[in-house]
């Protein structure tokens, strides 16, 4: 998937992909590198030109009246004006497929004139844009420009220049800023009106050129009413957003393919870590770029100039480490101009300069997130599900009448606490119903109740538990009062579970436990802990493993507190000596307790990678910091708010992503692997950068009860752990890669 997410976007993204695919050959694109790249191919100035004619040497490509005949130039038009009445999400789904292809041409710098006029009031909406819809013109947008402009009869005098314009050598209309005494105006004039310079292009694909005007009449229709700077930023920030997702998925995918069949040593490099780790980041950006360039076409308002800048920051910078890291993937080869790399990453460093630094995008954010301006990730619920959202609502106002754990367990009674769960447990609730339930529990005041361990427990008792186990667990668990640890770390198998050495003897009657287990999450106090342990040690190592549920106080039960760096103690260290299990305490067959265990662990990662992790280490407690501080941010703090700022705004993109995929019956998909892998280390960017805040008053105590330097020191001691349990980063990076990218697996020990 790409940045669009339903059926129809899939569908237009498959055909556009389609149609380039016949349309923009690989002797096609390189046809227009070599005219470009020529040394006196693009220089010297072009004083006018009739509409439609090329300038220099850059010419339409033999490709734009078929791409005008698949409406893609219009599709964020309206039907009045030729378009066909989407927006700019479509026109972006269809940049990110031709971009993926590189394709040549001045189809984005087209979108960008047209989607700029559009947002005017200007009469000139009805002379330009069906032609731009039709490809009969082509347009081109400078954001920046030296142009001075005095007002006369209602029009501009205009004189200055437009350096560095995208498309401009070809284009037919040109948007251009101008600064007149009374603020900032946007003009559309003919090309011909102007001297284009053009000039040789580090793209080599699409020109660019610089235009000039001396004392250039616009008359009132050409001048876009109406049109703000931030609405201009906000386009181009989704436009050539989109533009670098399609180089960075052009980047991932070449990168994995190429790993996975190129062999040194021996082995294919794409089994290698290092080159596997380096490929899934490559992913990880990719989808944090879709997903924040997808989320500033919805937003609207302030939001959108707050979601357009993180975009703005997030997609160029994507696809120029893609781009640079795909290079690296190839080696030799991917750096010698007969290989596409490279026409790849000029393209990335060519959106990155048009559109302006990261580090100035990185000041926008940080100015708006001290601003208080936001983004709420909401969900368009559709109007048939009233009748539901009342019913849920009238049901969970009785229990929001009770109190303590007399309302914990009617909520848990009537299957809200999990309800994806199937009856009694849950509700069977759709993905839709989820919502409406998490949305209804929150408006009611309802606090859910705090099952820690025992929320990955209960999945796997209701999938693989006997009917015994399950009513004397499950309803205590899920109303918060039962609590649980996981017996499954040890010493020598920390991420490999499947190492484990805990030996589980058959004797009458049940087993004999023995062992050591470490790691132990609020062991101290557990009343029941789940634990793995190898019950035939003549099968291979993920079998002859069982499952069972152990009593923590039953004899031979030893839990020994770990001090953690805070100085506090969360993690135990258990040893079970002789300690007898019953029959009935196993949970699913003997000798298949990997499967259950798996169906654990799939739990533990979902509920790790939500939220903070019980740190308080998010973005508003670092705004709050930041507005107790009593001054200015430096520019280096502003960049590290940003950053973080910046992450956050991406996983709730990548969260609300996976949602509205389930709601539509669809798998996650990538977007929920890298939504994990982000969770578990954003909190420790949120706390590194409050601690570098604080500055020298940072020597304070880890203590919350010392104010915000003890509170962020212990928060920055606290989170270290979050990229260690729950799976390593290093072992999701290899999920990533692996299981997303098909990248071979790490050789077993010994072969």
């Amino acid at each position: 998937m790409g940045i669009g997410l339903n059926e129809e976007h899939e569908a237009l993204r498959e055909s556009v992909s389609g149609w380039a695919e016949r349309a923009v050959p690989a002797d096609v694109v390189r046809g227009v590198v070599n005219v470009l790249a020529q040394p006196g191919a693009q220089s010297g100035a072009q004083p006018g030109a009739e509409p439609g004619a090329s300038s220099g040497m850059e010419e339409r490509p033999a490709f734009w009246a078929a791409l005008a005949g698949q409406g893609l130039l219009g599709l964020h038009l309206p039907e009045e004006y030729g378009g066909s009445g989407y927006g700019l999400l479509e026109a972006a789904v269809a940049i990110e497929a031709l971009s993926e292809r590189m394709a040549p041409g001045p189809m984005v710098p087209t979108i960008l004139a047209s989607a700029a006029i559009l947002a005017s009031e200007a009469k000139a909406r009805a002379d330009l844009l069906p032609g731009l819809a039709d490809g009969s013109l082509t347009g081109a947008l400078a954001l920046n420009s030296e142009i001075t402009g005095e007002r006369e009869e209602g029009g501009l005098r205009i004189t200055g220049s437009a350096a560095h314009v995208l498309g401009a050598g070809v284009a037919d209309v040109l948007v251009l800023p101008v600064t007149t005494n009374t603020g900032e105006e946007w003009v559309a004039i003919d090309a011909a009106q102007a001297t284009i310079t053009v000039v040789r292009p580090l793209d080599l694909t699409r020109g660019v050129a610089m235009v000039e005007v001396s004392g250039l009449e616009v008359p009132a229709e050409r001048v876009l009413t109406g049109l703000t700077r931030n609405e201009v930023l906000a386009t181009a920030a989704i436009v050539l957003g989109a533009d670098a997702a399609g180089v960075a998925a052009w980047c991932v995918a070449a990168a994995a393919d190429y790993a996975k069949v190129r062999v040194q040593f021996g082995r294919p490099i794409g089994q290698f870590q290092g080159v596997k780790h380096k490929i899934s980041r490559m992913l990880v950006a990719l989808e944090q770029a879709r997903a924040t360039v997808w989320d500033a076409t919805r937003a609207e308002g302030a939001e959108r100039d707050h979601a357009a800048a993180i975009a703005a920051v997030m997609a160029p910078d994507a696809a120029v480490q893609c781009a640079r890291d795909a290079i690296q993937t190839f080696g030799g080869i991917g750096y010698t101009f007969e290989h596409d790399a490279h026409l790849y990453y000029r393209r990335a460093l060519t959106i990155r300069a048009l559109l302006g630094a990261s580090s100035e995008w990185s000041d926008r954010v940080a100015a708006l997130a001290l601003k208080g301006v936001t983004r709420e990730m909401e969900i368009d619920l559709p109007e048939e599900s009233r009748p539901l959202r009342e019913a849920i609502r009238e049901e969970l106002a009785g229990i929001a009448a009770l109190e303590g754990a007399e309302q914990k367990r009617a909520l848990a009674k009537a299957g809200f606490v999990m309800p994806h769960l199937p009856r009694p447990w849950g509700r069977a609730a759709s993905p839709l119903e989820q919502v409406l339930i998490h949305q209804e529990v929150r408006a009611a005041g309802i606090k859910p109740p705090q099952m820690i361990i025992g929320a990955w427990v209960v999945p796997s008792l209701v999938t693989y538990g006997t009917p015994e186990q399950q009513e004397r667990f499950l309803p205590p668990t899920l109303s918060g009062e039962l609590v649980w640890c996981q017996l499954f770390s040890e010493p020598e198998a920390g991420s490999d579970l499947a190492s484990l050495q805990m030996k589980a003897e058959k004797v009458e009657g049940g087993w004999r436990l023995n062992g050591q287990k470490i790691w132990t999450s609020v062991a101290h106090v557990a009343e029941w802990g789940i634990c793995i342990a190898r019950s035939d040690t003549s099968k291979p190592k993920h079998d002859g493993i069982t499952y069972f549920v152990v009593d923590m106080k039953a004899p031979g039960v030893t839990v020994r507190p770990l001090t953690e760096m805070t100085g506090e103690n969360l993690f135990n260290e258990v040893f079970l000596d002789d300690v007898f299990v019953p029959d009935g305490m196993v949970v699913g067959e003997v000798n298949n307790g990997w499967r259950v265990a798996r169906n654990t662990l799939s739990n533990e990662r979902v509920s790790l990678s939500s939220g903070s992790g019980g740190t308080g280490a998010s973005v508003p407690d670092l705004l709050g910091l930041a507005g107790r501080l009593g001054r200015e941010l430096t520019p280096a703090e502003r960049q590290d708010l940003a950053a973080v700022v910046c992450e956050a705004h991406s996983i709730n993109a990548l969260s609300l992503r996976v949602t509205l995929r389930q709601l539509a019956g669809e798998e996650p998909g990538a977007d929920a692997s890298v939504r994990k892998l982000l969770s578990t280390a954003h909190a420790q960017h949120v706390s590194e950068t409050a601690v570098s805040l604080i500055g020298p008053a940072a020597v304070t105590a880890a203590d919350w009860k010392l104010g915000d330097a003890g509170y962020w020191n212990r928060a920055v001691l606290a989170t270290r752990a979050m990229t260690i349990y729950g799976g390593t980063t290093e072992v999701q990076l290899n999920i990533i890669a692996e299981r997303l990218l098909g990248l071979p697996r790490d050789p077993e020990p010994g072969r």
